[in-house]
């Protein structure tokens, strides 16, 4: 049967396979707009990262009330992304996707303006509520455009951002601050987003929003609160230096007793804020996992790499954010290679390359010294970015490969939530981890006192201060090795991620969670 859609009657019905999966300049222009305010997010998050010793000097704060305008970022975004997919069904994608730009923007601008660390933390919550609608919105808006057939190679698109996240962040940041002053941290968002705007209003389709189901407000006051207090419980380990710490258990347990309450919830709730019945899509699960396992020995790992280079090696902000560069360079290598076979032949076999480069990479920083050759470390770091480049993207394009298109915005939801939850808890993990080795020995206790600024280095023996090091190396190289382990295990859920192309079509009823290809 004919639709206003079909193509004309005349079309060559045999026109090769490959032009309808190429990405066209519609699509491509799509991407465009998308990856604009997903580089402004994941940017953001890099630069103010190397600005936080600046922070503390120039609002004479304590580190950990510093570490604020990173944390309540994170807790807005933990907040908002669940909310994201019913809005984006109620609302629109387009409409949403402005606003959120305009929320950021605006954060960022008052950021600039603040006069106090509380202030700064404020508006660096508002930044938040903007941010964490960006990626989720994204993955939407770039999964809809493209089609199921080309969804590897668009989540390729999209995590170039997440390349240039880490390798541009710290050096922007740092020259930034060099050059200007920390205002410019923030007032850099000003140009993109207005860019990113305005391409947005021209570039996006009109919305036409479904008749959406009644908002799950309690839905809302289970899950929003309980992730933000369950990742405030996980954020305060690093500070608190262990778990069975006030700070960490009580909101950490209250925040988990949330979250139980909302799946307890959204299993008898038909229309629920986070639809569970996704899982009932194996792909979707079985990805669901391995993204979890994988975000927190990945992204914590990411942690330990300026730290090294800054505090055992001696390095400066910005030459540390230089020697991040080939971990960006191995992954712009391979992941659109890994796109276009993830829509060839399926993610399977891929994730478990990348993971095997992956663990491979962190093998080598298992074994890091204080003297430890750069051509080395620089050499695994490339490893380290090819493996990343063969595994976070299909792991995307494996959850979101056999939704329905009424799915898509409630699917990315869920795995942006799973990522962010995850990562905040790897971080955190090694974190701890690290802190605890340090601790271990006095002598790298006294050197990493040096390190921070907090002793003077004429201060400390220096045959101590060469022990310190090595044995901050060695802190490193232990806390390497947790990472490794955990990277490791993520073989176990890919080995049941599609080893072939999916093909679903429109209401197609979904596999069922373990079954077996």
């Amino acid at each position: 049967m004919t639709t206003a859609s079909s193509p004309p009657a005349t079309a060559d019905p045999v026109a090769p396979p490959a032009a309808t999966e190429k990405l066209d300049s519609a699509v491509l222009k799509v991407a465009g707009v998308v990856v604009l305010g997903a580089i402004m997010s994941i940017l953001d998050i890099t630069v103010v990262s190397v600005a936080l010793p600046t922070f503390g000097r120039e609002f004479h704060s304590t580190p950990a009330t510093v570490a604020w305008t990173m944390t309540a970022y994170t807790l807005a975004l933990a907040a908002v992304i669940p909310v994201t997919g019913w809005a984006a069904d109620r609302f629109g994608t387009k409409r949403l996707y402005l606003t959120s730009i305009v929320l950021f923007v605006a954060g960022s601008v008052l950021c600039s303006f603040a006069w106090d660390i509380g202030p700064l933390i404020a508006f660096r919550a508002l930044q938040g509520l903007g941010g964490g609608m960006l990626m989720p919105l994204g993955m939407t808006i770039m999964t809809r455009a493209a089609g199921p057939e080309r969804i590897g190679r668009v989540m390729a698109v999209l995590g170039v951002p997440m390349l240039l996240g880490p390798i541009g962040g710290p050096i922007l940041g740092g020259w930034l601050i060099e050059s200007f002053n920390w205002q410019w941290v923030f007032l850099i968002n000003l140009p993109i987003g207005l860019i990113a705007l305005v391409a947005a209003w021209r570039v996006l389709a009109k919305d036409e929003p479904k008749p959406s189901e009644s908002f799950d407000f309690l839905g809302m006051l289970l899950l929003s609160p309980g992730l933000a207090l369950f990742l405030y419980g996980v954020s305060s380990i690093a500070g608190e230096g262990k778990v069975a710490s006030t700070k960490v258990l009580v909101p950490g347990l209250i925040g988990l007793v949330l979250v139980i309450a909302f799946v307890l919830h959204a299993l008898r709730k038909q229309h629920a804020l986070i639809d569970l019945s996704l899982f009932n899509d194996r792909n979707l699960t079985i990805s669901v996992i391995t993204m979890t396992l994988f975000s927190v020995a990945f992204m914590g790992s990411m942690l330990l790499l300026p730290s090294y280079f800054i505090q055992v090696r001696g390095e400066g902000t910005l030459d540390a954010g230089l020697l991040l560069a080939p971990n960006g360079l191995g992954a712009m290598l391979t992941m659109p290679i890994g796109g276009k076979l993830t829509d060839k032949m399926g993610p399977g076999k891929l994730v478990l390359t990348g993971i095997a480069l992956i663990t491979a990479a962190l093998a080598v920083y298992t074994q890091v010294g204080a003297d430890t050759s750069y051509l080395m470390l620089l050499g695994a770091l490339f490893v380290l970015g090819m493996g990343m480049g063969l595994t976070m993207m299909p792991i995307m394009s494996a959850a979101m490969s056999s939704l329905t298109d009424g799915q898509i915005a409630r699917g990315s939801t869920m795995m942006n939530i799973v990522q962010q939850t995850a990562g905040s808890i790897g971080t955190a993990v090694m974190a701890v981890v690290l802190t605890n080795k340090v601790l271990a020995d006095q002598t790298a206790k006294a050197y990493y006192a040096v390190a921070q600024g907090a002793i003077p280095a004429d201060q400390v023996p220096a045959p101590v201060l060469a022990a310190g090091k090595e044995g901050l190396a060695s802190a490193f190289g232990s806390t390497y090795l947790v990472a490794m382990v955990l990277v490791a295990l993520c073989v176990i859920p890919a080995l049941f991620l599609p080893r072939k192309k999916v093909v679903k079509a429109e209401g197609q009823a979904a596999e069922p969670a373990f079954a077996m290809h």
